[in-house]
């Protein structure tokens, strides 16, 4: 029993400290995600600009394609365990959501085990990227973002998605779908100023020169998009990951402190019955000695 609650006691002094690593990590991963959005974004406007014009633009990833015939899903998922639900519900999401599909799907995976769920489950794998840094650059998830426009651009992929887990909040993260290629219809935005809430008509779109040229700016920023999405979406599944893990820890930290308790109680009850077992041992093994005693002092003064 000793042994039982010094191993119990073990495996809290580990979660205690999984959980509190787990905590700083989420921080971080919510710091690298803010500062990417700003480049994101300006990288939208631009395509903002264009989507007056989008049909009469040419370029091959804002083109519908049909029919779809192939579709790569890239899984975003942990090469790590510990963390609840996270990587079976991103596997399940994949699974689910593209079951349907009548084109054929193959999947390139982020985390070693996505890859081994997925492998479980028979589906094609062209491609795995897994043990990235515990706090990747963009540099090291931007082949992934290569890799997929490559596939689409080679007409080996006639639609690309993402499934990843976003970021709500410490309790809550959700499995998330997102079209990557072809760039999905962009809205317009809204007018701005008194005019446009009225309703009234909007004044004439300005007039844009691209250099070098059109295609070559599309080319460079719907690359450039597609990579900072995918770098987003790994940046977000990281801090999914990295709280999921702390939930879990905290809670498997909680399980073995109350079974500590427990064990105690267990421990204590079991003492005190070998206590009371030897104490009633030594008492009747006293009275026997007593009557043995006073047995043999009746038989002497007979005699």
């Amino acid at each position: 029993m000793r042994l039982h609650i010094r191993s119990v006691r073990n495996i809290a002094q580990v979660t205690r400290a999984l959980q509190t690593v787990s905590a700083s990590k989420v921080r971080q991963a919510q710091a690298a995600v803010t500062a990417t959005r700003p480049y994101s974004n300006k990288a939208r406007q631009v395509l903002n600009h264009l989507a007056d014009r989008r049909s009469t633009l040419q370029h091959p990833m804002l083109l519908l394609r049909q029919p779809i015939r192939e579709i790569l899903v890239i899984v975003v998922s942990g090469d790590r365990g510990l963390a609840g639900a996270y990587n079976a519900a991103v596997v399940r999401e994949s699974l689910a959501y593209f079951a349907k599909e009548a084109a054929a799907v193959h999947y390139l995976v982020i985390g070693r085990k996505g890859r081994e769920m997925l492998q479980r489950a028979g589906v094609p794998i062209t491609a795995e990227f897994s043990r990235l840094p515990a706090a990747p650059a963009y540099g090291d998830v931007s082949a992934i973002g290569q890799l997929a426009i490559e596939e689409y651009i080679g007409g080996e992929a006639d639609q690309v998605y993402i499934v990843f887990t976003k970021f709500i909040n410490m309790l809550q993260q959700r499995t998330t779908v997102q079209q990557l290629l072809p760039i999905p219809e962009i809205a317009p935005a809204p007018p701005a100023g008194p005019a446009g809430a009225a309703g009234q008509a909007r004044s004439p779109a300005p007039g844009y020169l691209f250099e070098p040229g059109q295609t070559q700016l599309l080319d460079f920023v719907i690359h450039r998009l597609v990579s900072i999405e995918i770098y987003e979406c790994i940046l977000e599944s990281l801090a999914s990951e990295h709280a999921a893990r702390m939930v879990m820890m905290r809670s498997a930290t909680e399980n073995a402190v109350e079974l500590i308790t427990g064990l105690h109680l267990v421990y204590n009850k079991m003492r005190q019955q070998n206590i009371t077992g030897d104490l009633l041992d030594i008492a009747a093994g006293t009275e026997a000695l007593a009557a043995e005693s006073t047995k043999g002092r009746s038989g002497r003064h007979e005699g």
